[in-house]
């Protein structure tokens, strides 16, 4: 960045505040408090860690971790809460790591920046680096939120591309991890309950952002006690929501339908004319689901 304060700004006024965030990463905690007991001296790296708010809640869990970053203001912003940081390029750290020395590797908001070639060997060597159960975090944003797919992914104009959940999940598994959870993250309150699903909730509903949380395999006495973690259900999907939206259209419709064959002498047909919107939009919509759906 031309500006060494740009992205710290940046990221205040569109990603949100350190409270704001610091909140949402709580949700990672069941994935790694374990490692507390199981490894007590292991380290967390977290690589492109921005303004800190993971390692200021890994310290406050009692649970060791450092940063690597390549933004000065970041990792100022990191200096400013006297956490572990250094400049650096975070994949080439992660290669000078020794063998199964590290728990737990994030990344947050980082695999949309690099390249897919970068991203296979960032997952490669957090397999490599972690030790047995050690769990490796990739949060990136939703493109099955489609207003995140063709507007606010764009705001960020260091992206380069959106990474299918489908497609991010698959790596892990190909390059050996044991199991991977995908995480869906960020939707508005109670959207999930919501029974009156609108259209705009179908296209700004699904949970913004995702995570995967992949895990290396381990004794099954390492891995049981995760399950709690990798049980969870998390997040609103693109299927959920139209899911909804349909049913609730087709109770419409059939309600229209039925009107009509009440009153068709006086309304001439006319309520399902009014409908065929409605019936074209459902229709729209079950291909977006098809074309999402995994």
């Amino acid at each position: 960045m031309k500006n060494k304060d740009f992205y710290r700004a940046f990221e205040e006024k569109y990603r949100g505040s350190r409270k704001i965030i610091r909140e949402r990463l709580k949700v990672y905690l069941p994935f790694v408090l374990p490692f507390k007991d199981l490894y007590p001296r292991s380290n967390v790296l977290d690589i492109g860690c921005g303004r800190g708010e993971w390692l200021e809640l890994l310290k406050e869990n009692s649970i060791s971790g450092e940063g690597i970053d390549l933004d000065d203001g970041m990792l100022k912003a990191c200096e400013e809460q006297n956490l572990k940081v250094r400049k650096g390029n975070g994949i080439s750290y992660l290669k000078e790591q020794k063998p199964e020395s590290m728990s737990t590797i994030s990344a947050f908001h980082v695999v949309e920046h690099i390249s897919f070639e970068d991203l296979q060997e960032l997952i490669e060597e957090s397999l490599r680096v972690l030790k047995p159960g050690g769990i490796l975090i990739l949060e990136t944003p939703n493109p099955e939120n489609i207003k995140v797919a063709t507007e606010n992914f764009y705001l960020d104009p260091t992206h380069i591309k959106p990474i299918p959940a489908a497609l991010l999940s698959f790596l892990p598994e190909y390059y050996g991890f044991k199991r991977t959870k995908v995480l869906r993250l960020q939707e508005a309150k109670g959207i999930i309950q919501k029974e009156n699903i609108s259209l705009l909730d179908v296209l700004d509903g699904v949970s913004p952002d995702y995570a995967i949380v992949a895990q290396k395999n381990a004794s099954q006495d390492t891995l049981d006690l995760f399950d709690g973690a990798y049980n969870l259900g998390i997040g609103a999907s693109l299927v959920e929501l139209s899911s909804k939206f349909e049913a609730r259209f087709i109770s419409l419709e059939e309600k229209a339908t039925q009107a009509e064959s009440n009153f068709a002498a006086i309304v001439n047909s006319s309520s399902w004319k009014i409908t065929k919107p409605l019936r074209t939009l459902s229709n729209f919509i079950r291909l977006l689901v098809k074309g999402n759906k995994y």
